[in-house]
């Protein structure tokens, strides 16, 4: 058996983080665009658009996300990681052209829906593939690094709303939004190896064999078969199961509320259109640097603790987007704000993926990421409820309470028995990640 290069392992990583991180990147377009573009939807008199509608229209998206996480794992462990990323990204791309032709608001809702089948699909396959790739000691760093994809499609969709929204309108955002179907999917096809360690469960060993001396490293041990969602709630792991669900409620509920509506909550506290989008673009600037920060201290101190902390501080700071401050000061809040929310939720999956063996790791970042749709469907749903309402002040206190309850599960999660430590050491993970 040919003997693994650290060089070469780390080569085979940094290509697995890069394509990942370009799908992963337009993900965050497709799934920020209708945030930025929200306001000139609720302008256009022909669109017929109330902010009620609004929060409701939003949750389509979010909703199918729900679907597309809880299928992901199961689908992906039958037609492989690869072909999942490929799948998923096609379906939004054709979605989001959907969205841009759409006659009616029902067809756009369609639209989001579907596209969101395709967002809630992709990424978590797109973690579970850099979880598997990351050498030893780095997986929180890397999987940090690609959720820096996330927010920077976060500021792309906020430039392109600065950019389009006055000169082509709302529709030519989401025209943008096919691009991935002509430039990232061409390139994961022919570029992105296949889990290896999918590759050998699935029995497929020359397939196996030939991505490891392709990329000069090692074939890992064979894992044991897939398992059903069921075994997360078995050996001891139900409760953790179910704390992380819970985390990942209150954690979503806060990263989609705030994504959605903060332009127009800003707006509504007597911010421009321009500057509304401005916050927008700092905010995920904030959860770029935040990202990166957050991985390096979780595979120093763990994840857990640095998820619980960093949700404790998002609930400082987005409760203090609702007091009036000089406009220099609430850009810096916004930024720090940031700097913790996204990713203060990525270091939830970073928990999960160093919390459950190959054989079951995308399901357990499936089921997390699924359950915690339910709380991505509530928060835009919520916001437009207390917009209509005119209590957009009352939306900042709503979500910053949502990031305390993800606190107390996330710290509740961390508690973990005698029985959950050895399957980590047995899985081969380094204690102080989890």
């Amino acid at each position: 058996m040919q003997r693994t290069s650290p060089r070469s392992s780390k080569n085979l990583a940094a290509l697995v983080v890069a394509i990942c991180w370009l799908v992963v990147l337009f993900d965050g377009v497709d799934l920020f665009i209708y945030g930025a573009v929200l306001p000139g939807m609720l302008d256009d008199p022909a669109l017929g658009l109330t902010k009620e509608a609004a929060g409701t229209l939003g949750s389509y998206a979010t909703f199918g996300m729900l679907l597309g996480a809880l299928g992901s794992g199961p689908l992906t462990d039958r037609i492989g990681r690869k072909m999942m990323i490929i799948a998923s990204t096609t379906v939004f791309s054709i979605a989001s052209g959907v969205c841009a032709a759409a006659p009616s608001l029902g067809t756009f809702g369609l639209g989001r829906f579907v596209a969101g089948l395709g967002l809630g699909g992709l990424l978590p396959i797109a973690l579970t593939m850099v979880a598997e790739f990351a050498p030893a000691g780095r997986r929180n760093l890397l999987i940090g690094s690609l959720m820096t994809a996330h927010q920077a499609g976060g500021i792309l969709a906020a430039t392109l709303g600065l950019w389009l929204l006055d000169s082509f309108g709302w529709r030519s955002a989401f025209w943008i939004g096919v691009l991935p179907l002509f430039v990232a999917v061409p390139l994961v096809a022919k570029f992105l190896p296949e889990s290896l360690s999918f590759l050998i469960a699935r029995g497929r060993l020359d397939e196996a064999r030939e991505v490891a001396s392709d990329h000069g490293v090692e074939l890992p041990a064979a894992a044991a078969a897939k398992k059903s969602t069921l075994s997360l709630f078995r050996g001891g792991r139900w409760q953790p199961t179910l704390l992380f669900w819970c985390a990942s409620f209150g954690g979503l509920l806060l990263v989609y509320g705030v994504n959605t509506w903060l332009p127009t909550m800003m707006r509504g506290e007597g911010y421009d259109l321009g500057s509304a989008l401005a916050f927008l673009i700092v905010i995920n600037l904030g959860g770029i640097a935040g990202m990166l920060v957050a991985g390096r201290v979780a595979d120093r101190f763990g994840a857990v603790p640095v998820a619980a902390a960093w949700f404790a501080l998002t609930a400082v700071g987005v409760y203090l987007l609702g007091v009036h401050m000089p406009l220099a000061v609430t850009f810096v809040v916004v930024f720090l704000a940031g700097v913790f929310l996204f990713s203060a939720q990525t270091m939830v999956y970073a928990a999960v993926t160093s919390r459950y063996d190959t054989a079951s790791r995308a399901t357990a970042v499936g089921s997390a990421a699924g359950i915690g749709r339910f709380g991505a469907v509530l928060g835009p749903w919520l916001g437009g409820q207390l917009m209509a309402a005119g209590n957009q002040g009352w939306g900042f206190t709503v979500f910053a309470a949502s990031a305390v309850f993800a606190t107390v599960f996330v710290l509740l999660a961390g508690l973990r028995s005698k029985e959950q430590l050895a399957l980590a050491e047995a899985a081969g993970e380094p204690v102080g990640a989890h």
